[in-house]
Parts: C-alpha cells; sequence; structure tokens
C-alpha cells in the first residue's frame, strides 16, 4: 500500500511539473486611448474605482497577470477567461463599437451584476474586494442607465 501510495504521488508530481510547460498566451494587446471607454464615455470617478478592482482584469487590455496565473491548470482558466471576457465586452475597445451595442453593452452590465453573474465566482475568491455592494450595484446601473440615455439620438438616427 505504501509503495502504491508512493508511486502514485511521484506520478502526480510529475504531472504537475509537466504541465508547466504548456503555456497559454497570456497577452495584453495595445491600446489607442481614443478607442476606450473613458474617450468617449463620461466615467466617474466612483465608477472608474468600481471598474478598476471589479472589471478591467477581465474587460480591459490592461489584465494584471498575477503570480498564480504562472501556474498550470490556473493559468488555462484564467487566459480563457480573460480572452472571453474581452470578446464579450472590452473597454479598450469602446468606441469601435456601434451606437446600438453599446447601449445593448451598458444594459447588460447592469444585469449582469444584478444578477451576481459578474464579476465571476472564480475571480471574487482570489480577490475579495472585487465582490460588489448593493451601493456599488446601485452606482454602475445608474450610471449606464444614464450614459445608455445619452447614446439614443445615435440609435434612433440609423
Amino acid at each position: 500500500m505504501k509503495k502504491t501510495l508512493k508511486i502514485i504521488v511521484v506520478l502526480v508530481f510529475v504531472a504537475f511539473v509537466g504541465i508547466q510547460f504548456v503555456r497559454p498566451a497570456r497577452e495584453n494587446p495595445s491600446i489607442a486611448p481614443e478607442q476606450t471607454l473613458e474617450a468617449t464615455t463620461q466615467v466617474t470617478e466612483d465608477v472608474r474605482e468600481i471598474f478598476q478592482k471589479s472589471c478591467n482584469d477581465c474587460h480591459t487590455n490592461q489584465t494584471n497577470w498575477r503570480w498564480y496565473s504562472e501556474v498550470a491548470p490556473i493559468s488555462w482558466q484564467m487566459v480563457d477567461h480573460v480572452n472571453d471576457g474581452r470578446q464579450h465586452l472590452n473597454f479598450s475597445e469602446w468606441t469601435t463599437y456601434e451606437a446600438r451595442r453599446k447601449r445593448k453593452k451598458l444594459d447588460e452590465i447592469c444585469e449582469q451584476i444584478q444578477s451576481k453573474e459578474m464579476p465571476l465566482n472564480q475571480y471574487v475568491w482570489i480577490h475579495w474586494d472585487a465582490k460588489l455592494s448593493n451601493e456599488e450595484i446601485k452606482t454602475i446601473c445608474d450610471w449606464t442607465k444614464n450614459e445608455s440615455e445619452k447614446l439614443i439620438p445615435a440609435v434612433t438616427e440609423k
């Protein structure tokens, strides 16, 4: 029994070391300042702070790749989450969205945080301060509604 357990431990260790050599691409694409959310949208300081602590790692091209993002298999999941987050909503590429899509994204931001789908639970487990309070959710939803209303003329013109 001891010998079998020892073999299993060694195999698990070797497998763990081996998977460290399978590295997904962790990228932070360049940012054109004129394409960011803040370039065309009035982002208040409180909203900016909430986005910084709870959203920007997955929804901008400025991900803070922490030390644990170097450790497989965690690194695989992190890269997948960041790529998926950027695909769905990227504040670094905000001006590339048409007005109708911006309104939809603003509505989705509020819906996602109200339903507690965002930020992801896995993110909050590690980043405790990323969990949104009811007050922060209200702040973001009020802001998204206000910004969405500003886009109404642009949407109806098309």
